[in-house]
């Protein structure tokens, strides 16, 4: 199965796997994010708030193991879910229970031990892997009874734990060292990340190769229900999110270890991006919240759009938002189509597109748009082949002699303006930085060069070089007149 944050198949394979099981609302993914160390789950105080598997590996107390935050499983007749999300959500749990080593089945302290916790009981005592009772919220007086019925399931070890506040972890700790023995010893950063310094003075001629020595972030990013769940299953091959004609399903942002070409890929699975005055509740806005950080942490974002509304509507004031924020935090963009299948009339709907993105954004021209369907596995290599070309454009280093070479040239054939009698000069071009690709120009005036003249340098740079829709950034440094510092201290 694909394994999300910071595991990946070999990992699995050699690590124990520890799942924490139980009814909606008992603290589980509080307990998770305490384990792993940093708030990696959604936690709201409201049943159902998670949807999806949450895998991470977990350095707990010597202990290194991979950790799943599961789904709450709904006691028939409970909840407000439909009945398509709860369902999928079992079948996310169980398959959890079917991959662990060993079980943390949680229940509230303050509530007890409710009838469908014995059947949940009932039923992990059918599975071969070891089983640790957590009575969560223990902080409080009220949960001596909850200890009890514990100790009344016959499961097996019994701990008083508060995962919000940190309390029973020295317990939890001693029960999970039972089961698992071995220590993988510290978790090491198992990639090297190119360096972005560069150095002004470098004459070189030849252009560096971008060699990948990490694996490639890539978040799927879009308005509700426009199949990005779907895409994901699909690039995977299997069901590893949960899918439902129903919008809002995915709330948690999901990562993923793949593989592509040889090509290690991290792909993350986003919560649908509303416009702000429709986002309804606390728990929508800390999937959007969690859905916008993923995004300023990635290094490539696909932008999916649902192909099947009308022509007129299809790219919205949103997409055109969410797009613009992609550009703007210096990411790569690509606009996938999804549900390409149901498309009338293909070439009048991939032309309004094309007309959007050029008028409403200038900034990143020649976005590069595929047309695909997630649902029947269509054009899905084509998508992943654009991603690995963005890649290396948004890595590109360019050679400082070929940029001052082009610069000259870009300057003759449209001078700079004339500002109080004197034209502002550009001296000096260098790169100091890819990921994305941003340029220092050492120049005279530099407060005084227009946008329009930036703008004009950002297009012809992209053009030339052959990196469309590319972010680029420019800096502009004027030099301090060494004959003004002689005439102050006159």
């Amino acid at each position: 199965m694909p394994i999300n944050n910071d595991t990946d198949k070999a990992a699995l394979n050699n690590l124990p796997v520890v799942a924490i099981v139980g009814r909606p609302n008992v603290g589980k993914s509080t307990l998770f994010n305490r384990l792993v160390g940093r708030r990696m789950a959604l936690v709201y105080d409201q049943p159902g708030v998670t949807r999806d598997r949450k895998i991470a590996k977990a350095n707990f107390a010597g202990m290194t193991f991979t950790l799943m935050d599961t789904p709450g499983l709904f006691d028939p007749g409970e909840g407000d879910q439909p009945a398509v999300v709860t369902e999928g959500m079992r079948k996310q749990a169980l398959k959890a229970l079917s991959e662990a080593s060993v079980i943390l089945f949680v229940i509230d302290g303050r509530l007890g031990c409710t009838p469908y916790d014995q059947d949940l009981a009932n039923m992990l005592r059918k599975q071969k892997a070891p089983v640790i009772v957590l009575v969560n919220k223990a902080e409080g007086r009220g949960s001596e009874a909850g200890v009890t019925d514990a100790h009344c399931l016959g499961l097996g070890e019994v701990a008083a734990i508060s995962a919000e506040h940190g309390m029973g972890m020295s317990e939890l700790e001693e029960f999970l060292s039972q089961h698992i023995t071995v220590d993988y010893g510290d978790d090491e950063d198992a990639y090297e990340y190119p360096s972005d310094k560069c150095d002004e003075d470098d004459d070189n001629e030849e252009e560096v190769e971008f060699i990948p020595k990490h694996s490639l972030k890539i978040a799927i990013l879009g308005r509700p229900n426009v199949g990005k769940s779907t895409l994901v299953n699909a690039l995977l091959e299997e069901e590893a999110q949960l899918t439902a004609d129903y919008p809002g399903v995915t709330r948690d942002s999901i990562a993923f270890q793949w593989t592509y070409k040889d090509r290690a890929i991290e792909l993350v699975d986003t919560a649908g991006i509303r416009r702000k005055s429709k986002v309804d509740g606390v728990v929508e806005k800390l999937a959007v919240y969690d859905a916008e950080r993923t995004m300023r942490f990635a290094e490539i974002v696909v932008l999916v759009i649902d192909a099947s509304i009308p022509t007129q509507e299809l790219i919205e004031k949103q997409d055109l938002m969410l797009a613009s924020y992609v550009i703007e935090e210096g990411r790569g963009l690509i606009i996938a189509l999804n549900k390409w299948d149901q498309v009338k009339n293909p070439e009048a709907t991939y032309k309004h597109v094309q007309e959007q993105l050029e008028v409403h954004l200038t900034q990143a021209r020649g976005i590069r748009c595929v047309t695909l369907s997630a649902l029947k596995g269509q054009h899905l290599t084509t998508l992943m082949d654009e991603v690995l070309v963005m890649e290396k454009m948004w890595n590109r280093r360019i050679p400082t002699a070929t940029l001052n070479r082009w610069l000259q040239f870009t300057v003759e054939a449209h001078p700079t303006p004339i500002v109080a009698g004197h034209r502002i000069r550009l001296k000096y071009m260098t790169q100091i930085k890819s990921r994305p690709p941003t340029f220092k120009v050492f120049c005279t005036k530099a407060s005084d060069l227009p946008d329009s003249y930036v703008r004009y340098l950002t297009n012809s740079l992209r053009r030339d070089f052959k990196m469309p829709a590319v972010p680029i950034r420019f800096q502009f440094k004027t030099q301090k007149n060494p004959y003004e510092l002689l005439r102050k201290k006159k």
